[in-house]
C-alpha cells in the first residue's frame, strides 16, 4: 500500500530527490530506492523481520515495527544508523504517524487488539487504545483525523477519532480484512475506504459518511492461473493505493501476477500490468506475489513489492508498461516514499 510522502529540507541538495524505502520482511534490511536511476542506493541493517515503515513530516527519522523483538525501531534517516528502540505492549504489525508527526501508531496483532500510542519527542509507549480484533494494518486518514485499522482474525475495520482518541465507528465484514486505501472529497476530507479482503478477488469500497459497505469490486478474471502453487489462493488480492494525484486506484491480484488501475472518482477499470514470474526448474512458472505498492510524488511511476522474487517492479503509469525491476532483500513488502528537498 502506498504510504505518507515525507519531505526533508537539505541545504546542500539543490534539486529535489526521491527515495523509496522497501521493507524485507524475512529478513533484516530496508533498501532504499532513488527513482532518478531505480537503484538502491543505501541499505539498513540490523531490524529483524521488519514489518511496517513510516517517516516523520521532517525526514529525518525512520520509524519501523519490529516482529522479533516486539519493539518500535527509530532510524537516522540519513546515517540508517538505529537510534533506539521502543518496547510494545505486543508483536507488532503495521504503523502509521499522525500528519504533524507528533505519535506513530502501531498496530498490536495479539490478544483482543490495539494501537500502541508512541509520543516521537519523548520516544515512549505513552497509551494503548483498544480496538477490534488484533491489528494487522493501520492507517492516518487523509485529512489527518482519524486513525484506521483492519483486523484479520475479528473481519473488522475500526475507526478511531484520533482528538478524543475513542471508537468513532466500525464495519464488519464476510472476510478478514486486510489492506486499505483512501480517497477524499474536494474539501480534503476522507470520502471512502477501499478495502480489500481475504478470499475475495477485489475489494470492498466504504462511504466514511455513511459508514457502511456501499459497494464491492471484482477484478477481471484474466489473465488468472496463478495464487494455487504460490500457496496464496485465499488472498487473491494484497496491495491497494491511490496515486498521490489522486487520479487513479492501482490494486494487485495474485491470481493474475498483476496490478489493476481504476480511475477515481468513478472506479471505472483502465488497465493492467502484467508482472514478472518465477521460473522453477521443477514445475510451471509461479507468480511474483505482489505486495505493497508506492508511487513516485508526481504520480508517474509506480512500485510494486514483488516479494516472492526479491525485486520491485517500476511501472511507467502512463503506458502500462513495466520499466524496471530492482533487486532487493528478502521477502520485500512494505514501502514508502520519502521527497527530499
Amino acid at each position: 500500500m502506498a504510504e505518507w510522502v515525507g519531505v526533508i529540507h537539505q541545504e546542500s541538495s539543490p534539486q529535489p530527490q526521491t527515495l523509496i524505502y522497501v521493507t524485507n520482511s524475512a529478513g533484516d534490511t530496508i533498501d532504499a530506492i532513488d527513482p532518478a536511476n531505480n537503484k538502491v542506493v543505501q541499505v539498513i541493517h540490523g531490524i529483524e523481520l521488519p514489518h511496517g515503515i513510516a517517516l516523520s513530516p521532517d525526514g529525518a527519522r525512520i520509524y519501523v515495527s519490529n516482529e522479533a523483538e516486539s519493539v518500535l525501531n527509530v532510524v537516522d534517516c540519513k546515517s540508517g544508523n538505529i537510534l533506539g528502540k521502543v518496547p510494545l505492549s505486543g508483536r507488532p504489525n503495521n504503523l502509521t504517524i499522525t500528519k504533524d508527526g507528533s505519535q506513530v501508531l502501531v498496530g498490536i496483532r495479539v490478544k483482543s487488539g490495539a494501537l500502541d500510542v508512541i509520543d516521537t519527542t519523548s520516544l515512549k509507549n505513552v497509551m494503548s487504545i483498544p480496538v477490534d480484533g488484533p491489528v494487522h494494518n493501520v492507517y492516518v486518514t487523509p485529512d489527518g483525523k482519524y486513525v484506521v485499522s483492519g483486523s484479520i482474525e475479528t473481519k473488522t475495520v475500526t475507526v478511531v477519532d484520533l482528538q478524543s482518541q475513542q471508537i468513532a465507528w466500525k464495519v464488519k465484514f464476510d472476510h478478514p480484512v486486510r489492506p486499505m486505501a483512501f480517497d477524499t472529497n474536494s474539501d480534503g476530507s476522507t470520502r471512502r475506504i477501499f478495502v480489500q479482503l481475504s478470499g475475495v478477488h477485489g475489494f470492498a469500497v466504504v462511504d466514511f459518511a455513511k459508514r457502511a459497505e456501499v459497494a464491492r469490486i471484482k477484478l477481471p478474471d484474466q489473465p488468472s492461473g496463478f495464487g494455487v502453487a504460490e500457496g496464496r489462493a485465499g488472498i487473491p488480492s494484497h496491495g491497494i493505493a491511490v496515486a498521490p494525484d489522486g487520479k487513479s486506484l492501482w490494486v494487485d491480484s495474485t491470481l493474475a501476477n498483476s496490478v489493476f488501475e481504476y480511475s477515481l472518482p468513478d472506479l471505472q477499470l483502465i488497465g493492467h500490468v502484467e508482472l514478472p514470474q518465477v521460473h522453477p526448474a521443477d514445475h510451471a512458472p509461479t507468480g511474483a506475489i505482489p505486495d505493497w505498492i508506492a508511487f513516485t510524488p508526481d504520480s508517474k511511476f509506480v512500485y510494486v513489492a514483488d516479494s516472492a522474487l526479491r525485486l520491485v517492479s517500476v511501472i511507467d503509469a502512463k503506458s502500462l508498461k513495466e520499466v524496471a525491476r530492482i533487486p532487493v532483500g528478502e521477502v520485500p513488502k512494505r514501502m514508502v516514499t520519502l521527497m527530499v528537498h
